[in-house]
C-alpha cells in the first residue's frame, strides 16, 4: 500500500471533481480518506442502470441528510444526467459532493459545472515520494501506475490495462467506428511520445486523415490518458518551433505501446523513457501543489532545446540519460541562457555527482528529485 501525497482533505471546499485515468488510485484514495462519506460506485452495473433509470433518485436518496453531508459519486461520467441533481442537492441543501472519474469527455457535453461549487483536481500516478522501495529502472520501464509498478514484468498488466481503455472507454463514446484503427493510432502516437506533433505524418501513417488524427488526440486527452506540453513562444534571437509535444499521462503506457520491454541503460530507447518519467514527476508536482507557472519546451529551427522551461524562463531544465555528462549535453542550455541571461540552468542525469559548471546545475536525477519534491525546484 503507498501513502498518497495528495492532500484531498485540505483541498476539499463544497465540492469536488477527482479527475484521474485508469488505475491511479482514485477509488483506493476516496475509501481511505472518508470513510464516513456516502458512497455510489457507478461502475457496478446495478447502480448505475438504476440511476440511469431515474436520476431523480439519487435525490430522493439525500434529501434528508444534513447540510455538511459528504457524497462521493464514483465515475460519474458513467451517468453525466447526475449532475443536475447533484447542483440542485449543493445549492438547496448545502451537501458536500466529491466526483470522480476517468474522462472529463461526456462531462463536457453535459456542460453543468456545477456553478463553479466544484473544484477539478487530478490524481497522478504513484511519484517519487510515495514509493518507499523506489527503484529508477523498475519505474523507466513500468511507469507509477500502483499496479504496475510493483510487479517486476508489468507487459501482461499493461496488455490489459489497453484492452480495458479499448473496450470500456473508447467502444463507450461512440465516436470511434473502428477499434483496430483507434488501436493503430495509439501505437503511432506512441512513437511521437515526448515528440513534436506533426498530424500529416501520423495520419499517413495510420491510413486515416488528419482531422481524425486531431480527433484521435482530443480523445487521449479527455479521456486522461494523454496531455500536450506546449512550445515556449518568447523568440529573441533564434526562430522557435510552435508545435505542442505530446505525452501519454504514464511512461510505462508509452513503452508498452512503442514494444520498448528490456530498456537498458545507454540505449536510446531508455534515454526517451527516462527523459518521460522525468517530466512526469515535474507535472505531478506542479498539478498537487497548485503551481501557476506553465511547463513548456523550447525547441529552435537550428534544433537547440530545453526539454522543460518553467513560466516565464524562471527555469530551463535539460534531461539527459546519460552516466557521464559532456559538453554535448549543455548546448541546448547554454543557448537558452545566451537569450534569457537570468534563467535557472539544470541538466538532470544519471551522472552521480551532483555539481554546479558553467552557471549549470548538474543534478543527479535520484537528487533531483528530492529537491523537486522538497520545493526546491520551482
Amino acid at each position: 500500500m503507498y501513502k498518497r501525497l495528495f492532500d484531498i482533505e485540505n483541498k476539499l471546499d463544497e465540492g469536488m471533481f477527482l479527475f484521474g485515468a485508469r488505475q491511479t488510485g482514485k477509488s483506493t484514495l476516496l475509501k481511505e480518506r472518508f470513510k464516513g462519506a456516502i458512497y455510489y460506485d457507478l461502475l457496478d452495473p446495478d447502480v448505475r442502470k438504476a440511476f440511469k433509470r431515474n436520476p431523480n433518485s439519487l435525490k430522493e436518496a439525500l434529501w434528508d441528510k444534513a447540510a455538511g453531508t459528504l457524497v462521493i459519486i464514483d465515475e460519474i461520467q458513467k451517468v453525466p444526467e447526475l449532475l443536475d441533481i447533484v447542483h440542485m442537492l449543493m445549492v438547496d441543501k448545502g451537501l458536500c459532493f466529491i466526483l470522480s472519474g476517468s474522462s472529463s469527455r461526456k462531462l463536457k457535453r453535459g456542460a453543468n459545472t456545477l456553478g463553479g461549487r466544484a473544484i477539478p483536481e487530478t490524481l497522478y500516478p504513484l511519484v517519487w515520494p510515495e514509493v518507499t522501495d523506489f527503484q529508477l529502472d523498475r519505474a523507466v520501464q513500468n511507469g507509477m501506475i500502483p499496479r504496475h509498478y510493483m510487479v517486476a514484468d508489468a507487459t501482461k498488466r499493461l496488455s490489459a490495462y489497453v484492452q480495458i481503455y479499448l473496450s470500456e472507454e473508447i467502444r463507450e463514446e461512440g465516436e470511434v467506428r473502428e477499434l483496430d484503427a483507434f488501436e493503430r493510432f495509439m501505437e503511432v502516437a506512441a512513437i511521437s511520445d515526448g515528440e513534436m506533433l506533426n498530424f500529416s505524418n501520423i495520419a499517413s501513417d495510420c491510413g486515416v486523415s488528419a482531422k481524425t488524427v486531431k480527433s484521435y488526440f482530443q480523445i487521449l486527452y479527455d479521456t486522461l490518458i494523454g496531455y500536450e506540453i506546449p512550445a515556449y513562444r518568447k523568440a529573441i534571437k533564434r526562430r522557435i518551433i510552435q508545435a505542442p509535444r505530446f505525452y501519454y499521462f504514464d511512461v510505462g503506457l508509452a513503452n508498452y505501446l512503442m514494444g520498448r520491454h528490456d530498456l537498458k541503460r545507454g540505449t536510446d530507447d531508455y534515454g526517451h523513457a527516462f527523459e518521460h518519467f522525468v517530466m512526469q514527476e515535474i507535472i505531478a508536482y506542479k498539478g498537487y501543489h497548485d503551481k501557476r507557472d506553465e511547463i513548456s519546451y523550447w525547441h529552435t529551427y537550428d534544433k537547440k532545446e530545453v526539454d522543460a522551461v518553467i513560466g516565464d524562463a524562471k527555469v530551463a531544465i535539460e534531461i539527459k540519460s546519460s552516466e557521464q555528462l559532456k559538453a554535448k549535453h549543455k548546448v541546448g542550455l547554454k543557448a537558452f541562457k545566451e537569450e534569457h541571461p537570468d534563467c535557472r540552468l539544470i541538466l538532470v542525469s544519471l551522472d552521480p555527482i551532483t555539481r554546479k559548471t558553467e552557471n549549470i546545475e548538474l543534478i543527479y536525477i535520484l537528487d533531483f528529485l528530492r529537491m523537486l519534491w522538497n520545493g526546491d525546484i520551482f
